[in-house]
């Protein structure tokens, strides 16, 4: 398993085939506030490559027509935030999104631990590291551990995705689960717009 580190685009020469896991990395949990400092991306095969930003360059074109491809499928952890955070700093929508958080909350729910680390463990029997998490992400330059941490977030999410699929279609839930992810996007928009905090589906 390992990483290559690209800044402000990807290079021309990568390609995903049909489906990618997907995930970011921000100076805080607030995508109008907290600039984007890093996206990581892997196919699956154990590999990632990761974009970091600078902070100034947010054209990236080349990681523009990746994400606005409408047969690519985006697999996150959370996506309700990553999807936010990919629309506000690059304007992309996302077509087919696929959310681990989600599909765990439906699924396992003799638990309330669905963190990337949890289900890892659980899982795949995976112990993920997540001591590099808080770290500050805006550095000019990385280092090597927050370069390995990040590459973690995304290797097994192709993985945990088979696995919680075969969850849903035992429960019954996979089309629950679809709704869902469509309903991410707009979700998204609704952070961004002011709604983070209130449940517009709520009687008061």
């Amino acid at each position: 398993m390992g990483y290559t580190l690209h800044k402000n685009d990807l290079p021309n020469n990568i390609v995903f085939d049909n489906i990618v896991a997907i995930d970011t990395e921000t100076m805080g949990l607030n995508p109008l506030r907290d600039r984007l400092c890093l996206i990581q991306l892997s196919s699956g095969d154990g590999n990632a490559h990761l974009v970091a930003f600078d902070g100034k360059d947010y054209s990236a074109p080349n990681l523009r027509k990746l994400l606005s491809d409408k047969n690519l499928t985006s697999i996150f952890h959370f996506a309700r935030f990553d999807v936010a955070v990919l629309k506000h700093y690059l304007d992309v929508d996302l077509a087919n999104i696929y959310c681990t958080k989600i599909a765990s909350k439906l699924v396992r729910t003799y638990t309330d631990k669905h963190g990337l680390k949890d289900i890892c463990k659980e899982l795949l029997s995976v112990d993920l590291s997540k001591q590099q998490q808080s770290s500050d992400w805006g550095n000019s330059e990385l280092t090597t551990d927050q370069c390995n941490y990040a590459a973690s977030d995304v290797l097994h999410l192709h993985k945990l995705k088979e696995k919680l699929d075969a969850m849903l279609e035992r429960t019954g839930r996979t089309d629950m689960a679809k709704a869902c992810f469509n309903f991410l996007p707009t979700r998204a928009a609704l952070d961004l717009k002011g709604w983070e905090q209130v449940d517009i589906f709520a009687h008061s």
